[in-house]
């Protein structure tokens, strides 16, 4: 059963339910690319908020790489599934490769998304994380440990939809979680879209281009 018509829907969904935080000064709304960014849009629009992307990449299972065996952030902080890892026997050396490899495609995005444009003060401030929901929570996971190094004074995940047993992981590690769905059991993110087309590098871009004019940063009526 659909939730969301697509991730516009569940951005402008998810951010009624973070009211709390309309207009609130320096707060800023992080998306994870690339899915992240288009319900992060929606939020911070909502919100009056700043957007910015929160870079981290999934280390897939190799042979399987819609399996997460862990994940790296922009600034090199890796989380690896070691429960996972062992059981299926899978050597040190692949889990470097995995690194070096996602480790090149957080540069390339850092690029192709930031361009100029300084990355969101965020010592001291409110951080919203947001992407387009949680199967294992690997890349949230890794974001939020990275995040703490910039000490912001709050960091609240906010997600549509999550398995029930990432979000109480994750409730022991941030400030909050808002989580508007957790089906159990949970299959697949895709499984809760109407309208789950990858998101486009282009199209984060625009979005970022779009919040960075001004379009973001002031609250719209719903």
């Amino acid at each position: 059963m659909y939730l969301f018509a697509d991730r516009a829907e569940a951005g402008r969904r998810l951010a009624e339910a973070l009211g709390a935080f309309a207009n609130e000064p320096g707060a800023v709304v992080l998306a994870l690319p690339r899915g992240g960014v288009p319900v992060g849009y929606e939020v911070a629009l909502r919100l009056g908020l700043a957007l910015d992307v929160y870079l981290v990449r999934k280390l897939g299972v190799p042979g399987r790489e819609e399996l997460a065996m862990g994940a790296i952030a922009g600034d090199g902080t890796c989380v690896i599934d070691r429960e996972l890892v062992d059981s299926l026997q899978i050597s040190e050396a692949d889990i470097e490769r995995a690194v070096r490899r996602e480790t090149a495609e957080l540069r390339r995005r850092e690029l192709a998304y930031r361009d100029v444009r300084p990355r969101a003060a965020l010592d001291g401030v409110s951080t919203i994380l947001v992407d387009d929901g949680l199967a294992t929570g690997a890349t949230m996971r890794a974001a939020v440990l990275s995040l703490r190094v910039s000490h912001p004074a709050k960091i609240v995940v906010a997600v549509p939809v999550a398995a029930a047993q990432t979000c109480a992981m994750l409730e022991s590690l941030v400030d909050a979680v808002v989580c508007l769905y957790s089906p159990e059991p949970f299959g697949a993110v895709g499984f809760y879209y109407h309208n789950f087309e990858q998101t486009t590098d282009e199209q984060v871009r625009e979005l970022l281009a779009r919040a960075g004019s001004g379009e973001t940063g002031r609250r719209i009526s719903a």
